[in-house]
């Protein structure tokens, strides 16, 4: 039923418009976002630079409708994972279904 999204951001404002879109298009109910140090490969190397996590609290299955809106603010390629989750307490759940039906 509920599921957390997974973001990364270049920078904390693309992190935050994407938030608040999701917010009044009722896609989620919730957002946090802080940024991070991320190492990765790229070209065969290892990198380091700041990123911008959002997390992102929603039901589950809305993978696609919240990348959606990210691709909207940024062309660059970035992460977009759905963790389902196991167990919620049943009033977040009940705030959420309030909030954005279903």
């Amino acid at each position: 039923m509920l599921a957390l999204y997974y973001l990364t951001f270049s920078q904390p404002d693309e992190a935050q418009a994407v938030a608040y879109d999701l917010l009044r298009e009722r896609i989620a109910v919730c957002a946090n976002w802080f940024p991070i140090t991320c190492a990765y490969l790229w070209e065969g190397a290892v990198q380091q630079e700041s990123e911008t996590v959002l997390i992102v609290k929603a039901r589950a299955g809305m993978r696609e409708s919240i990348e959606a809106v990210a691709r909207r603010h940024i062309d660059y390629t970035h992460f977009v994972g759905e963790i389902p989750l196991a167990s919620v307490n049943p009033d977040f759940a009940q705030w959420l279904t309030r909030e954005l039906g279903g």
